[in-house]
């Protein structure tokens, strides 16, 4: 019902948004006489907040056309490596001409199923291009997909990773971004038991929640406290007409924006007081960076049913991995399978969504990877989302990752 209440205030806020936006235009028209004393001023700020506050924001583009490697700039184009119901395996192709000589190494950057598209991830990859052969999973908001299209759960996932490592063959790198790492360590697992000969050169597992009973967060009380009945009946939602996804049951975006918004509400109040005066002042700059980072964290996806459940019952309830009880398919999960694939693990000190130690948690569960294989790194003075983004990522981390990278691919020992 509150995703039809959520849809209603939304209609019920158009005539509202036309008004706001005509009267923005009168107020900020060139000939206006008044537009640029203070009460005006303050007036079209007030209706620039109100746009900010209330407008639909869609999927946004990864819009990256060129990176710089070797100081020199190369173009970049996307490219559909591998369509899947659930998902889309993107490849940026930097220009052959200009990477030839470098021989890198494909990369599968596996973005979080988590409520924002993997476009949050568009400083990651912009970063990692300049290094690596990067792809990324580009997960399809369960809205869009036709309820005949079947459903997606955890195992589904779980495949998905295991096809997309096929495709990219022998050598390749996998970086999981939070939520993934779950999946992609089971992953690792299966393909290592199998003795697959494209399992993944080393596993990167970047602020994930392999064990969320280490430094448990709010986020991991809320999963315990309550029990899977009640998420079902109060969490998930019927998607209304007339999206393509009709009637499939998920977990709405709105609502997962909704929680990451309340965790940090202060933050985001200020940040759109601080809108409201470099309105004012004709800050462009600021009012850029404010639009470029709210226009990214604003829009969000609906998740399947069935995988949001899976996450919370599995990985946050049931604590499956770390009590050596995962199940894919039926199948028991053995990390201890795991000893050809290096395993990096990096973590933000000030963390409050996937808590500190719970990501070093997976060199716990896989003794048989050789020491010099493995490494735990904490990044000092960030939060999650500082994890995989900003300015201690470019200076510090990444170079961390392509370092380890480039390590294990010479010392591969398959």
């Amino acid at each position: 019902m509150h995703y039809h209440a959520y849809e209603m205030a939304h209609v019920m806020m158009s005539p509202a948004r036309l008004m706001n936006r005509a009267m923005k235009l009168s107020l900020d028209f060139p000939l206006n006489p008044f537009s640029k004393i203070p009460p005006v001023r303050m007036l079209s700020a007030a209706c620039g907040v109100f746009e900010s506050l209330t407008r639909r924001y869609g999927k946004p583009d990864f819009a990256i056309e060129e990176v710089m490697i070797e100081g020199r700039p190369v173009g970049v184009q996307e490219q559909i490596a591998a369509r899947r119901t659930f998902c889309n395996l993107l490849h940026f192709i930097r220009d052959p001409a200009a990477v030839a000589h470098r021989n890198d190494p494909p990369v599968l950057l596996v973005a979080p199923l988590s409520g924002h598209y993997a476009t949050l991830l568009r400083g990651t990859v912009r970063e990692l291009l300049a290094h690596h052969d990067v792809y990324i999973t580009d997960w399809v908001d369960a809205r869009d997909v036709p309820l005949h299209e079947g459903d997606f759960g955890l195992d589904d996932f779980i495949d998905y990773l295991k096809d997309f490592i096929s495709l990219l063959g022998p050598g390749s790198h996998v970086i999981a971004v939070c939520q993934p790492a779950v999946p992609a360590l089971a992953a690792t697992a299966l393909m290592a038991e199998d003795e697959d000969p494209v399992q993944p050169a080393s596993l990167t597992l970047m602020g994930g929640p392999i064990d969320t009973r280490i430094n448990p967060t709010i986020v991991n009380r809320l999963a315990e406290q309550r029990s899977l009945t009640w998420f079902e009946h109060n969490i998930i939602a019927r998607v209304p007409f007339p999206n393509a996804g009709f009637m499939r049951k998920v977990y709405p975006g709105f609502l997962q924006l909704t929680g990451f918004m309340s965790m940090n509400l202060e933050r985001h109040a200020t940040a759109h007081v601080d809108l409201f005066h470099d309105l004012i002042k004709g800050d462009e700059d600021s009012v850029r960076q404010h639009n470029q980072f709210y226009e990214e964290y604003l829009a969000v996806m609906d998740l399947p049913e069935r995988f949001y459940l899976d996450t919370i019952e599995r990985v946050f309830q049931q604590h499956a991995l770390p009590e050596a009880a995962f199940r894919h398919r039926g199948r028991l999960v053995d990390c201890r399978a795991i000893r050809n694939t290096a395993l990096f693990t990096i973590e933000g000190e000030r963390d409050d969504i996937c808590g500190l130690g719970q990501t070093s948690a997976a060199h716990r569960l896989c003794p048989n990877i050789p020491e010099h294989r493995r490494q735990a790194y904490v990044q000092k003075g960030v939060g999650h989302y500082g994890v995989f983004n900003g300015s201690r990522f470019r200076r510090e981390t990444r170079p961390r990752i392509t370092d380890w990278i480039n390590t294990m691919t010479r010392s591969r020992p398959f």
